[in-house]
């Protein structure tokens, strides 16, 4: 059903029946400097006709469209089979709210729990919540849940951590008064873990990482004392990786979007989160459980929120308020299509092309790989010669990559990230190949 806006009529009808005359006097209570910030995002009036040729305009400038997509940086342009949208629209599901009802409610609770389920095995865990909304704030959540737990004021970063995420941590722990201590990069890419602080909570790390080289998790564990280990990671790469649950990982997180989400403009996402039992009680977001009624059917409920900031208020483990059930649906209908071998072969696909295609670049004269350690589905190049003029040719060619300003935060100038997933064919890799032998 279309939006049909109200009559002038309607609204003074509705203004007077609450007792003002004019919209703006619902919001006088606005500060005034708020408000004149937000004022210049309103729209003009226009009819529906301009507005959907506006829309159709504005969605035309999308270049992922029409050219090949070899952006990464944390969301990929992976291929979702069609029964991924085909369950999402069905309105049980895109309409569905918080499941506090667990009689209305079980089809929404039995996603839920099948998601933990696959998320759980997936990662090598004990429990995983309900979702979050991001990679990004699931880092974040997990960093003040180890400070929680370990209650040490300091927690310990990978410089390699994707650049969005470490803001939004830094974020978290300036509102939290959490100190964040930065770990410095190898030459190889990965991350030094010879000084780390004896004193902090955590000590995060992300693999694959912000330049695509896999960390190795191995005696991690045992380096960093009694410290808890936070593993950011990309769920296809867990389909050829061993699972951070295997290297004694305390809490796993990452981005969920490659598990069947589009790219869309950078959102909606899913954040990914799972933890040892022991730590359930302090996990933020929600657990749908597995019970049986009083007549012993099987049944599904909400079986912990660990938040509780509509009852606990600044008590609360976490004032989380929500999670990406849909998405996470999106992710449960993956998984669940694809399968155990499926997410195997989507994974080597990822692993083997990308290789492929860092191994005809590194035989252009001019290129190079700055970074020796091993690599999944994305790595960085090096020109001799401009990296902005390489990345306008690209896009001259029909192909996309990231601007080099996304490397800077790494220490890392004149280079370019590339990724490449499953959906990118061998003549795609090879014409990639061929313009930057041709660019120099």
């Amino acid at each position: 059903m279309r939006y049909l806006p109200h009559s002038s009529a309607d609204r003074r009808t509705m203004l007077a029946s609450i007792g003002v005359f004019l919209i703006d006097d619902l919001f006088a209570d606005i500060p005034e400097e708020v408000a004149a910030a937000f004022r210049p995002l309103g729209l003009p009036p226009k009819s529906e006709q301009e507005v959907v040729a506006a829309l159709t305009d504005l969605s035309a400038r999308n270049a992922a469209v029409e050219k090949t997509c070899f952006i990464g940086g944390g969301i990929y342009d992976h291929y979702a089979p069609s029964l991924v949208d085909h369950v999402l629209s069905r309105s049980e599901f895109y309409t569905a709210y918080t499941p506090y009802q667990p009689e209305v409610s079980q089809g929404t609770l039995t996603a839920m729990f099948e998601f933990q389920t696959l998320i759980s095995e997936l990662t090598g865990m004990d429990v995983a919540n309900g979702s979050l909304y991001d990679g990004a704030t699931a880092a974040a959540e997990a960093v003040l849940m180890a400070d929680r737990i370990r209650s040490r004021g300091r927690v310990a970063i990978a410089r390699t951590l994707f650049a969005n995420a470490r803001r939004v941590l830094e974020t978290y722990g300036w509102a939290s008064g959490t100190e964040v201590v930065e770990l410095p990069m190898l030459a190889s890419g990965r991350t030094d873990l010879t000084d780390v602080p004896d004193d902090v909570s955590a000590v995060l790390l992300q693999s694959p990482n912000a330049l695509g080289v896999i960390e190795d998790l191995a005696g991690v564990k045992e380096r960093i004392g009694d410290a808890l280990l936070i593993v950011s990671i990309n769920p296809i790469s867990l389909g050829v990786l061993a699972p951070p649950g295997d290297f004694d990982a305390d809490i796993v997180v990452g981005e969920g979007q490659p598990l069947g989400l589009s790219m869309a403009y950078g959102g909606p996402l899913l954040g990914l989160f799972a933890t040892r039992a022991e730590h359930l009680r302090q996990m933020p977001g929600r657990v749908s459980g597995r019970t049986v009624d009083a007549e012993g059917k099987t049944g599904y409920t909400m079986a912990a929120q660990t938040r509780e900031q509509h009852i606990r208020r600044e008590r609360a483990t976490s004032n989380i308020c929500t999670n990406s059930a849909l998405c996470a649906l999106a992710a449960t209908v993956y998984l669940a299509t694809v399968g155990a071998e499926g997410l195997r072969h989507v994974a080597e696909l990822n692993l083997e092309k990308a290789h492929y295609l860092a191994d005809r670049i590194a035989e252009i004269e001019g290129f190079d790989l700055p970074f020796s350690g091993p690599f999944f589905n994305e790595f960085v190049i090096r020109p001799s010669e401009d990296a902005t003029a390489v990345q306008r040719r690209l896009l001259d060619a029909g192909f996309l990559v990231e601007a080099p300003e996304g490397l800077r935060s790494f220490g890392v100038e004149n280079g370019l990230r590339i990724a490449v997933t499953e959906r990118r064919t061998r003549a795609e890799l090879d014409r990639f190949a061929d313009v930057l032998g041709g660019a120099r």
